[in-house]
């Protein structure tokens, strides 16, 4: 059974169907792109499935539970995690602050036991603190633990970012334009974390425009066209279609 599974989804705003009878599945362990031009339903798509949005039609099933119209929190709870383009990053709180925020979900669920045992939370603090350094260790940001938020580089907010999200432990985890704004190098360093996450057994989808790191990271790629499902497929089998070529790609990807 996939992990996630897209059945015949739709979303309509007013007359304008922005997601229409889209179907897909994302099996555990895979990095799984979404790609379109602006338009095309993408970010609609991921507000779905993420609980922004309620379906106007069809199911969205997690672990073989629907969660169609499931709010943010409640995903969370059952292991789900996403950054969004527009960074969330508490700028006023160190990185090492920001990504022990993500693992509030653990914190809230001994939060009772806590209170009724006082050493227990001077016990998880230090834990925690322990948790988001390691996580910091493994996207590459241990230099920063107790730097403030706002003094950090772009490239090292995004992948700050990430490393909260992952602190909230994911069984899969929604990337929004990871690499969007950044240089080449910058590029570099999220593509070769977002597959390290696939291999650390976090199922990863994305949204992303640059199709040069699309292509190099992604398992299997759904192309979307103006709310439609185009085609679906590994990197190759995208790359070679000619729809998806004339459409999206062009010939120098």
């Amino acid at each position: 059974m996939a992990l996630l599974e897209v059945d015949n989804l739709s979303k309509a705003f007013g007359g304008v169907m922005a997601v229409q009878n889209v179907s897909f599945a994302v099996e555990r362990g895979l990095v799984y792109s979404v790609i379109g031009p602006n338009g095309a339903g993408k970010t609609t798509l991921f507000n779905l499935i993420t609980g922004v949005y309620t379906p106007t039609e069809g199911d969205i099933r997690l672990d073989g539970q629907s969660i169609a119209g499931a709010a943010p929190h409640e995903l969370a709870v059952k292991g789900m995690a996403r950054t969004f383009q527009n960074l969330q990053i508490c700028m006023n709180m160190t990185a090492l602050e920001n990504v022990m925020v993500g693992a509030h979900l653990q914190l809230d669920r001994n939060l009772v036991r806590s209170m009724l045992r006082f050493p227990g939370i001077a016990r998880r603090d230090r834990e925690l603190k322990e948790e988001a350094r390691e996580l910091m260790r493994f996207v590459g940001l241990q230099s920063y633990w107790n730097l403030d938020a706002s003094s950090m580089p772009y490239g090292a907010l995004k992948r700050l970012e990430i490393a909260r999200a992952l602190a909230a432990k994911p069984q899969i985890l929604f990337l929004d334009e990871p690499a969007s704004g950044l240089n080449s190098k910058e590029t570099a360093e999220i593509d070769e974390l977002v597959r390290k996450v696939a291999d650390n057994h976090v199922t990863v989808v994305l949204v992303e425009h640059d199709m040069k790191m699309v292509m190099n990271i992604s398992d299997r790629i759904l192309v979307l066209d103006y709310g439609k499902k185009l085609t679906e497929g590994s990197a190759t089998e995208v790359r070679e279609n000619p729809d998806v070529i004339a459409a999206y790609l062009g010939s120098n990807v």
